[in-house]
């Protein structure tokens, strides 16, 4: 087990797989200053969404147990104090315990989950499903794809990259980041896309 300190950063709706990149814009000066001290030290944060609808203090929700560690792949500094950047997954960890820290941004303990030990691939079945489900999901909301670009992914930036962009909730994105593999991650996609696709006139899907 790899036990290591980290820095994170809470935001609903935001995942980050292994391998793949995150754009952010920081503003928040509590988290300017996170990324001021990452920068200063390894440039890795946490990634981890906040719980929804569960009491706790404003400025500090509770969180999911699982995350992404991310690596400060690209940073731009503006003028004006804010911060645009690029994570790229490193690795995903589960939190162990949150540590009582005098910085505005939280930091806990975590380990770091180990990652598969061959690459990821899907059935053809399902890859053929995954992509025929994401062309009909993509029509119904009128977005405009480059389908060859797709077709040339392999199945992990496939998989992880549909679940990083899908616009479901908090909940069924967390179900997506804790799915056992690929193969799990894209049934799910594909049951989240179906759902929605008979849902018109929603801004997002709710997973119960």
């Amino acid at each position: 087990m790899t036990i290591t300190r980290l820095s994170i950063f809470p935001l609903p709706g935001a995942l980050l797989f292994p391998g793949m990149h995150l754009p952010l814009h920081i503003f928040e000066p509590r988290y300017r200053a996170m990324i001021s001290d990452a920068m200063a030290r390894d440039r890795r944060i946490g990634m981890v969404q906040p719980r929804p609808n569960v009491p706790a203090q404003p400025d500090k929700p509770l969180l999911f147990d699982i995350g992404c560690v991310g690596k400060i792949a690209e940073f731009e500094a503006s003028e004006d104090g804010r911060y645009n950047l690029i994570l790229e997954g490193l690795s995903l960890f589960r939190i162990v315990r949150e540590l009582d820290v005098p910085t505005a941004f939280r930091q806990v303990e975590a380990e770091l989950l180990p990652a598969p030990s061959e690459p990821e691939i899907l059935s053809l079945s399902r890859r053929s499903a995954l992509e025929s489900e994401s062309r009909a999901f993509a029509d119904s909301q009128g977005y405009a794809v480059d389908w060859d670009a797709v077709t040339r992914l392999d199945d992990a930036a496939l998989v992880n990259g549909i679940a990083q962009i899908a616009p479901f909730d908090v909940a069924a994105k967390q179900a997506m980041l804790e799915a056992d593999g690929i193969e799990d991650r894209a049934e799910l996609i594909i049951q989240l896309m179906q759902f929605f696709g008979r849902h018109d006139g929603e801004d997002s899907v709710t997973l119960q």
